[in-house]
């Protein structure tokens, strides 16, 4: 004996007169509930495959019509389990609100590809700059290996006189469905990669990939001022990107190369000044190289050795800034490691003539000396 099948009006409990929105209402009141990922069990799984098939029945205007005169003998189904798959059902109606959980949609949802155009990558590189040119500033140029546009196929991809077709896995679309269970997922196509195209003829030098890598060489402005570990940012000159996309940014991470006699600390330069024995005796005027040109340095008389002493705005600019650092120079006495006959003799002479007056640091510590009565 065949069972009698239920009304789908009965089963969704609308009246006849319900319209579509009326209808979707009362078909996600039940399949949020009945759904078996949220209600897993036979009893559940067999409500939700009902409701689904009794809303594809009245969603559908021609179904509707032939149900309303006929029943179901003028849908020509032997039972209620007939028809629609209940995932698509579920699909088509939750539209938009599956689309943001899962990623997906139904196959009517589908849009064209995004085309081939694809972005360059970004690149990083480590540059080593002279110590002056950090300072002060200036152009420089350098060379890396980054992707340019094939010169071959002029970034097409194609071989000479081929065109691109539309890919046969997605029909263009550039994203596939695949079924899980009562959804219907959709992703990238593997095969053109979303663009909806396909190269089948490609350019024999780059591989159809539309980019080469090769050495360009890079002509930059480097701003005065700019210190070690800084970063540059030189927009579009990264890897070209593929088939008429935007090429990445190239990013520059500074190295400052050491000079022989600069030091730099920030925006001041430090330098050491070897001075004889004699000249910080006498004192007198110095010549000093700095980053701005030479400069006489007035070296007092007596001078010791570690003093130091400053030379405004010769430093390094400050970057970003219309104000510029010291240079600091660094008195160093250097004592004779070898004498000769005459030096010697004068030496000795000034020895036995000199007193403790005019070495003050001297007769202090021979004073402290003199008083310490320890073992």
């Amino acid at each position: 004996m065949t069972m009698s099948k239920k009304d789908p009006y009965s089963i969704l409990g609308v009246s006849r007169e319900a319209d579509k929105a009326e209808i979707k209402k009362a078909y996600r009141s039940l399949a949020m509930k009945y759904h078996p990922d949220r209600n897993p069990g036979k009893e559940s799984e067999d409500k939700f495959k009902e409701a689904s098939e009794a809303a594809d029945i009245l969603l559908d205007e021609e179904k509707r019509r032939l149900y309303d005169r006929f029943g179901y003998e003028g849908l020509g189904q032997g039972g209620l389990g007939g028809g629609a798959n209940p995932g698509d059902i579920f699909s088509e109606i939750f539209g938009d609100v599956f689309n943001d959980f899962f990623g997906g949609g139904s196959r009517s949802t589908r849009r064209r590809g995004t085309g081939r155009g694809k972005p360059g990558d970004d690149l990083e590189i480590g540059l080593s700059l002279p110590f002056e040119l950090a300072a002060l500033g200036g152009p420089h140029s350098f060379k890396i290996k980054r992707k340019k546009p094939c010169g071959t196929c002029e970034g097409s991809g194609l071989k000479k006189g081929s065109s691109q077709s539309v890919c046969e896995m997605c029909e263009g679309h550039g994203q596939v469905l695949r079924r899980q269970g009562f959804f219907t997922i959709q992703s990238v196509c593997p095969q053109c990669k979303g663009s909806g195209e396909i190269i089948k003829n490609p350019c024999p030098d780059c591989r159809g990939l539309g980019v080469q890598k090769e050495y360009s060489k890079i002509e930059v402005d480097i701003p005065a001022g700019i210190d070690e570990g800084q970063r540059m940012k030189l927009s579009g000159q990264g890897n070209a990107g593929q088939f008429g996309g935007p090429s990445g940014d190239l990013y520059i991470l500074i190295d400052i190369q050491s000079h022989p006699f600069f030091r730099r600390e920030e925006f001041d330069i430090y330098t050491v000044l070897p001075i004889k024995f004699s000249d910080a005796v006498l004192g007198g005027l110095f010549e000093m190289p700095t980053l701005h040109g030479k400069v006489e340095v007035n070296i007092p008389k007596g001078v010791q050795s570690g003093t130091r002493l400053r030379i405004k705005g010769k430093g390094v600019p400050v970057l970003g800034r219309s104000s510029i650092g010291d240079h600091y120079v660094e008195v160093q006495v250097e004592t004779p490691t070898s004498l000769g006959v005459e030096e010697r003799a004068l030496f000795e002479k000034l020895a036995s003539a000199e007193s403790q007056e005019t070495h003050p640091l001297r007769e202090t510590f021979l004073n402290f000396l003199n008083s310490y009565d320890k073992e």
